[in-house]
Order: structure tokens, then sequence, then C-alpha cells
């Protein structure tokens, strides 16, 4: 049985398509189903049920799955201490970051590769619950995002700060002069949200709806760089944390009464994992930019 193996599997367990698993791997169709195939033959039996070009997992492969992973992420941890006794001279970094806190990792990403050159960062931006399966298939380190997390037997969170979502506009925007506006006042202003997978807009979801207030939305977006393009034309206006919003010089935000959302946030880590030296001066570093 080999890493690559269980690597292979995993990824397969995950996308149940081989076709689309065997492209995020890098490798052939032909290869991936033959690695798997010498998996089931040396388990003795098989792990997925093909049926045409779908596959789902035998309850074999559903049993096996957690084992797959735990023995993956350990040899992960083997790995990241014998990066670690060679001084940060080597090695990779995968870093999981939520769209909202990007404007957070940019200094000290700049900081952390001047202070260590050779070590590789990987940069994964997605939605909370997106970047949480991966950081539980080991293909991040960490989690920076806004997710409130219950430590569990699978996840431990440590809070950065606090940040209140508040409206965000372009000083030519019609309501830049306001000091602040009411909730029901969005009903009234063209919107562009975030799209309804992040987990700021969760939360604005339910405070609206408990306010019965209606927004005037004209456009949802799952990347956060072109929204805050779109608000910065002046034509829109948009909701989201202080804290996403500090990097934007060109926009201004205003306290919306009415809207008490306050989202934390914060670093998750794998439960009971090595914490491989690398990721603990980064979050470090991450630590120090927010005193």
């Amino acid at each position: 049985m080999e890493l690559r193996q269980l690597r292979y599997f995993i990824k397969s367990a995950e996308l149940l398509n081989f076709t689309v698993a065997a492209h995020n791997l890098y490798i052939s169709q032909s290869t991936l189903s033959q690695q798997i195939k010498q998996l089931e033959d040396e388990l003795g039996m098989p792990l997925f049920d093909r049926i045409g070009k779908r596959v789902r997992l035998t309850e074999a492969g559903s049993q096996f799955l957690p084992f797959a992973r735990l023995t993956l992420s350990d040899a992960e941890s083997g790995r990241a201490v014998i990066d670690d006794l060679k001084g940060l001279k080597t090695g990779e970094l995968r870093i999981g970051v939520t769209y909202g806190l990007s404007t957070l990792l940019t200094p000290v990403l700049v900081q952390f590769s001047a202070q260590y050159p050779e070590v590789k960062i990987i940069v994964e931006f997605g939605t909370s619950e997106d970047l949480l399966d991966k950081l539980k298939s080991t293909r991040v380190d960490f989690l920076l995002s806004f997710l409130e997390l219950q430590d569990n037997d699978m996840f431990i969170s440590q809070r950065l700060y606090e940040s209140p979502l508040t409206l965000v506009v372009h000083p030519s925007n019609p309501v830049a002069d306001k000091k602040s506006i009411a909730i029901k006042d969005l009903k009234d202003i063209p919107l562009v949200l975030p799209a309804k997978g992040f987990h700021t807009r969760h939360f604005l979801n339910q405070a609206l709806a408990e306010n019965n207030v209606q927004p005037n939305i004209k456009m949802e977006l799952n990347d956060i760089n072109t929204l805050l393009q779109l608000v910065e034309t002046g034509n829109f206006c948009t909701i989201m944390t202080v804290a996403a919003a500090k990097g934007r010089q060109t926009l201004k935000t205003i306290p919306i009464k009415g809207l008490n959302v306050i989202s934390q946030a914060s670093i998750t880590w794998p439960k009971d994992s090595y914490r491989k030296k690398a990721a603990l001066v980064f979050t470090e570093m991450i630590k120090k930019q927010m005193k």
C-alpha cells in the first residue's frame, strides 16, 4: 500500500468522479484507475461501485476512507517534522483563506517570504465551508476565516478579532455623505453582494429576514475583488466586514443601524495534528499584524 494510492483514493472518494479526480491530481485517468485497482486488490475488497461513468463508495470504501485520511495526515506530519529540522530552509506552507481576509493576509505574505525565501507558499482562496473540507483532507495547513467553530474532535480555532458588517461605498455614491443608514434603507440602495455560499452572506440574510427587509440586490458575485471593483465605480454599494474593506483606500464604510452582525475572524487548525514550524511562525506574524 503506497501513500500515493491513498491520496488517489481520497481524492476520488471526495469527487466521486475518476475523470475529475485524475485532472485534479495531474495524472491520467488510466493511471488513477490502475492505482485504485491495485489498492483494491491488496485490500481484497472493492472500494468503489462503478456504474457507467459514475462511481460511488462501497461500504468498504466508506469504512476505509477515515483511516486513509489519518494515515496520509500522519505521513504529512512526519514530513513536516523533517522539514522543520532543516530550519525553514525548505518545505511548503499551505494556507486556506476566506476572501474577506485577503487584506490581512497580503502584508504577512510579503514579510514571511522576505524572511524565509526558501519556503514555498501555496494560498487557497474559497468560502469557509470549501476551505474547511480542504483542512479536513490536509490540503491546507491551517485556515483563516470568519467561520465560528466550536472546538471538536477534528478542529480547534483561535480567535483573531471581531469585525462588524458595514455598508461599503465609493465617495461618489449618493449615500457616501451619510454618517449612518438604517437597515430598512437597504431596500432603496443598489447593492452588489457576496454570493450565498459566503459566511457573511448567511448572517446578513438572517438579519434582513428578522427585520423584514427586502434589499435591492442588483448582482451576486463569488469573487470579492470584482465585487469591490464594481463598488469603486460609484454605481453600487456592498455589505461586508469592516476588515474586508480595510485595504481599499478608495472606499469608505458607513455603519448600518439595526444590523448588529459581528463576524469573528479566526485561525483554525486540525486537532491533534503536528503544526509545522512555518505555519506557527506565519500565524504569529498575523497576530502581531492585528495589534
